[in-house]
């Protein structure tokens, strides 16, 4: 993480803010072991890149890392960063937050959720992720 907090921060003296986010497998009630992501290669890329360059436009970024992990993934792991850097916080804060908000319902990633007891879960879209990414809709 350090060397993408040094990307972000390179080569501006008029950077005034930095947003990370770090999203990692959670945890359940029911006793999940490892979280399987599955993406098409080359797409997925193509709307990543998308989704970094309409915030960077949308927000006056002056750095934007987008990294998103696929294959399988204990609890713990770490499975997605975005880091914004702009010359004010709050265009990196929201950057940040519509990145987030944007590749729960935009990227086309597919997520497999295995328990201990042996049972593999695919999980379905939430409604509550449509909603908080239909927000940042102009």
């Amino acid at each position: 993480m350090g060397a993408e907090m040094d990307r972000l921060s390179a080569g501006s003296r008029s950077i005034g803010g930095i947003s990370v986010f770090m999203g990692q497998v959670r945890d359940g009630p029911d006793g999940l072991e490892s979280l399987t992501l599955e993406h098409y290669p080359g797409m997925t890329e193509k709307v990543l890149t998308a989704l970094a360059d309409e915030a960077v436009r949308r927000f006056s970024l002056t750095g934007c890392t987008l990294i998103h992990r696929v294959g399988t993934l204990p609890v713990g792991a770490p499975i997605v960063f975005v880091g914004t850097s702009s010359a004010h916080r709050a265009e990196a804060l929201a950057g940040t937050n519509f990145l987030i908000d944007r590749l729960k319902t935009g990227a086309p990633f597919w997520k497999c959720e295995r328990y201990h007891d042996g049972r593999c879960v695919w999980v379905d879209a939430r409604e509550a992720d449509d909603q908080a990414s239909a927000l940042w809709d102009e």
